[in-house]
């Protein structure tokens, strides 16, 4: 897609570094965005934490991320690293945030039109934000995770770097990779885990200490495990012991990073049918899509059905990080049509 060159700030969150070194899905795909966009040609400025690493330029006020160091007050941080950009905006064309309903309040007071990606919506507290900034330029990650009444422009899907997902053989175990949080259905997994018979990792960030503490716990042995929060190269490791992802969500998916992460590794992928599952896994094809507990272990059984290659396959068509930047490159050229009839 031929544009003239632009100049583009991407704003990243600052709980974690981008790329995070562990958990951070929405500093991920920031990330990738603007990977993405400087690969081909544009003018990018990532406003992000110190610390990140990018091919992009860097822009940050933060040194860290808050929850990598708890000396660092979170709203302190987020005003400080939001309200920079903003003060910037005369330098760029377009700003193009993935730091959900906070920035928004910023966007009436600059001229730089401002395109906002948003990674879910965490409250229906946040919606009074959303409804007064309604008329803004926004895209959903998914079909499924919409709220009415606002102006989406597209729905783009998020992208990953398959080049830190090689394609493996896979094993016997079952993992579970994700925040450990009842939204998650970790327990879930256990479940099946214990009625198949079958051994399960568990690897994530512990996000409901009590919720870890009476429902995970318990029913940890030695063939149920949990092994603490993993990097990318932790990622692989699991991917290359297993047989499938667990992904028994108990809350409709925004979308599932891990979802296409475990797909580029070839590793199928069972999801509970709520939310965005669908839109990420094909049913029989790269995964199976199930209702409860009771299915997802019928479902083990005819994991051998399932063709590793297809499911890189798909990733590589939907979800990669050239599949999404072209799609964003389509969007940003919409916004600067719309803003010339201003």
């Amino acid at each position: 897609m031929t544009i003239p060159r632009k100049r583009i700030a991407v704003l990243s969150p600052v709980a974690w570094r981008t790329p995070p070194r562990q958990y951070g899905a929405w500093e991920t795909v920031a990330g990738n965005t603007a990977e993405g966009l400087v690969s081909r040609g544009w003018d990018v400025t990532l406003f992000a934490t110190g610390d990140s690493i990018t091919e992009a330029r860097l822009h940050a006020v933060v040194g860290r991320g808050y929850e990598e160091d708890r000396a660092i007050d979170p709203k302190v941080a987020e005003y400080l690293h939001i309200s920079e950009v903003f003060e910037h905006a005369a330098e760029f064309d377009l700003i193009h945030s993935h730091y959900d309903f906070m920035a928004l309040c910023y966007t009436r007071l600059v001229k730089t039109p401002v395109l906002t990606t948003i990674h879910g919506f965490s409250s229906r507290r946040i919606m009074p934000v959303y409804e007064k900034y309604r008329d803004g330029y926004f895209v959903s990650i998914s079909d499924s995770d919409r709220a009415p009444g606002l102006n989406y422009l597209a729905t783009v899907y998020n992208g990953i770097d398959l080049s830190l997902y090689p394609l493996q053989k896979g094993g016997g175990d079952l993992i579970f990779l994700g925040r450990i949080h009842p939204d998650k259905g970790v327990h879930l997994a256990i479940e099946v885990a214990r009625r198949s018979g079958s051994p399960l990792l568990i690897a994530g960030i512990i996000q409901d200490q009590t919720y870890f503490r009476e429902e995970i716990d318990p029913h940890l042995s030695q063939t149920i495990r949990y092994i603490g929060p993993v990097d990318v190269a932790g990622k692989n490791l699991l991917f290359a012991r297993a047989r499938a992802l667990l992904h028994l969500n108990t809350i409709p998916e925004r979308f599932g990073l891990v979802l296409a992460e475990a797909n580029a590794a070839g590793v199928p992928v069972i999801a509970m049918d709520l939310g965005s599952c669908r839109e990420v896994i094909q049913d029989g094809q790269t995964g199976f899509l199930v209702n409860n507990t009771g299915d997802a272990v019928r479902a083990l059984e005819r994991i051998g059905e399932i063709d590793r290659d297809a499911c890189r396959q798909r990733v590589q068509e939907h979800f990669s990080i050239e599949t999404m930047v072209e799609a964003y490159e389509k969007v940003y050229q919409k916004v600067f049509e719309l803003e010339a009839k201003r």
